[in-house]
């Protein structure tokens, strides 16, 4: 390609796991643009936060944690969590002088010579002796198949499509998902919405009580397992379960929150079961998750058997030049930040036999 570039390390996507990356980075000696490079294919600073539903107000997000160096104090909990992240990245972003290049779209990422990798983007090519990918969820909603899913005439849409409470206003809503979007939506939704079913695979699970440090660790553990053994990962809340605060409660009381068990097709006119059971609908909402956004490593074979990427803290297995930040246990924004620091523990290690002074 006409642009070519070499650098030391290469860090995809500028969420909360790439800016945390590119932190410890800078923090540990390497300079942006001359040793490392973050890419990101957004059009402005705030990582998937900037695409979220205006309704979700920073007020609803779920442990969000600060980036390290630099805290988000006095932000207001009724601003759409759109604006007030999008804003700190930016600050961030500028206050340490990351230098994101965007919008950058990372197509793919191969072997090259001399044990470098070469990342093609849509912005030429850079050749680099370490890769952290930090691309996240967002850009690939997981869509289930269900029989007669083609025929249904109504609105069919993922979360993340959903454009907030008042365009429902009036449609009968079957949201399918067990996790905390599919909770969020219902509530949501119900003052709006003509009706409103809520289905699932699984019977949801509710959390009484705080949620402690020892619960977390044991949720983290369990991800990590799967991740160790090469398994696609699952998220930390489906296996803590659903926080059961007061405004849950009292969707359950009032029956926004009836779980219903996973339709067997879907109708023309709506979804139906095996037991003969019919239900018209206007609008099908799938809240039913991410998958892992890393087809651009695809030519490099890092899959498992199991459908994942073998990963051991961050560091693939088959690879030790790629590091996944923000992959199955660092999914978490906490996690993520811990993660870029042992990612850049890890690389200087493999780039070089100084002591690293992390």
């Amino acid at each position: 390609m006409n642009n070519f570039r070499e650098v030391e390390v290469v860090v995809i996507g500028a969420g909360q796991a790439g800016l945390s990356s590119a932190y410890h980075l800078r923090r540990t000696g390497f300079e942006p643009e001359r040793d490392f490079v973050v890419l990101d294919h957004s059009p402005a600073p705030g990582g998937a936060w900037q695409f979220r539903w205006p309704s979700l107000t920073y007020g609803k997000v779920h442990g969000m944690h600060a980036l390290p160096g630099m805290e988000l104090t006095d932000a207001d909990p009724q601003r759409p969590s759109s604006e007030v992240i999008a804003e700190y990245f930016t600050a961030y972003e500028r206050a340490f002088v990351l230098r994101v290049q965007r919008p950058v779209d990372v197509r793919a990422v191969r072997e090259g010579d001399e044990g470098r990798l070469l990342v093609e983007t849509s912005d030429g090519t850079w050749s680099t002796r370490a890769l952290i990918n930090a691309t996240g969820t967002w850009d690939r909603p997981f869509w289930p198949r269900y029989p007669g899913q083609e025929t249904f005439r109504g609105w069919q849409l993922h979360t993340a499509q959903y454009p907030g409470p008042e365009a429902f206003a009036g449609l009968r809503v079957v949201v399918v998902g067990g996790g905390a979007s599919g909770t969020q939506h219902l509530m949501e939704l119900a003052p709006y919405a003509a009706a409103t079913t809520w289905v699932t695979r699984r019977e949801p699970v509710f959390r009484e009580g705080p949620f402690s440090e020892d619960v977390g660790r044991e949720a983290v553990a369990l991800v990590e397992e799967r991740v160790r053994q090469g398994l696609p990962p699952k998220s930390v809340v489906s296996v803590t379960g659903l926080p059961l605060n007061d405004a849950v409660r009292q969707a359950i009381t009032d029956g926004v929150l009836d779980r219903q068990p996973m339709f067997d097709r879907i109708t023309p006119e709506g979804v139906e079961w095996n037991d003969g059971r019919r239900l018209e609908a206007d609008v099908i909402l799938w809240a039913t998750g991410f998958r892992a956004a890393i087809d651009h490593l695809a030519p490099l074979k890092l899959r498992e058997p199991g459908g994942g990427i073998r990963v051991e803290g961050t560091r693939a297995v088959a690879d030790p030049r790629i590091h996944l930040v923000g992959y199955g246990p660092s999914a978490s924004t906490i996690g993520a930040n811990r993660a870029g620091r042992a990612a850049v523990r890890d690389i200087r290690r493999l780039l070089t036999t100084e002591p690293v002074a992390a």
